[in-house]
């Protein structure tokens, strides 16, 4: 029991990524008060950062209360395949081992197994919602926190209408300008940029063509990585919006004293969750 649902820790064979596959979801009250098929759960998705695995954001991001709340279940995925055996796969934290960074590598090794992107779509959450039938996968929204913050607003661009919303912490926003970027990109993808661009979120926004959803994000003020080494450039999804379809939509929060930690995270998890019960139809606010 966690708050007034479940958290569930699970794991699956992936035949995306060719390994078996961590994940935790967190089912609210709500999913178990009926049997009804007019009580399907929306979900939201939850990708954490570099480092990271799906216990991070169940144990410290306290998303549980809110989903009770409003009524919506959460799923928290890992970050990378793990135990491939590749050569330097946990050489560095910024490489390989929880560093998937949300893409389908293409340069080998790393291709037979780093297949992140395609995993998410087309292997978890569809796995997620033959396991758990009360679950809503046509009412999806996607958060992330720092390379997962950069994964939310990915996956938001680069499928329009996929997800209901779209809410980010410290995310990376121009990754291919950045020395995470870089390294991963660069590590999976090769050395064509264009090939980079293909999944950098100041790109994706020049050619979106969805429905109209606010983007949400906040980045603190002593964020060591974004003070210190430029690795987040908040400020570059708001300038490539302008022009555009989400022009108006993309509102970046800077919030004094807080830095890159989980704290938080959490401090601002109830405005995201809030955030995300109005697309995915659990309040009343209008649109």
């Amino acid at each position: 029991m966690s708050f007034g649902g479940k958290l569930l820790k699970l794991s699956h064979d992936s035949p995306i990524t060719k390994t078996k596959m961590n994940v935790n979801i967190y089912l609210p009250k709500q999913y178990f008060g009926s049997t009804t098929t007019e009580t399907k759960i929306p979900v939201l998705l939850y990708l954490a950062g570099l480092t990271c695995d799906p216990n991070n954001g169940s144990e410290k991001a306290f998303f549980q209360p809110y989903a009770d709340e409003y009524g919506f279940a959460v799923v928290y995925p890992d970050t990378s395949p793990r135990g491939v055996g590749n050569p330097g796969e946990d050489d560095s934290w910024e490489f390989g081992t929880a560093a998937g960074f949300y893409v389908d590598a293409e340069k080998e090794p790393w291709s037979n197994n780093y297949k992140m992107y395609s995993y998410i779509l087309k292997d978890l959450l569809p796995s997620v919602g033959k396991a758990y039938t009360k679950l809503d996968l046509s009412r999806v929204s996607v958060t992330g926190h720092s390379m997962g913050g950069y994964g939310a607003l990915m996956f938001f661009l680069k499928n329009p209408g996929f997800f209901k919303s779209c809410s980010a912490f410290a995310p990376i926003c121009n990754p291919s300008e950045v020395p995470w970027g870089h390294t991963n990109f660069g590590g999976y993808l090769g050395d064509d940029k264009s090939k980079w661009l293909e999944y950098d979120p100041v790109h994706l926004i020049k050619k979106y063509d969805g429905p109209k959803s606010t983007i949400l994000y906040h980045v603190g003020t002593k964020d060591g990585f974004e003070v210190n080494q430029r690795q987040l450039r908040p400020e570059t999804l708001v300038e490539a919006s302008k022009g555009t379809v989400l022009d108006g939509y993309v509102e970046y929060k800077s919030v004094k004293d807080f830095d890159h930690s989980y704290y938080f995270v959490s401090s601002f998890a109830g405005e995201h969750s809030a955030h995300h019960a109005k697309y995915l139809g659990l309040t009343s606010s209008k649109l």
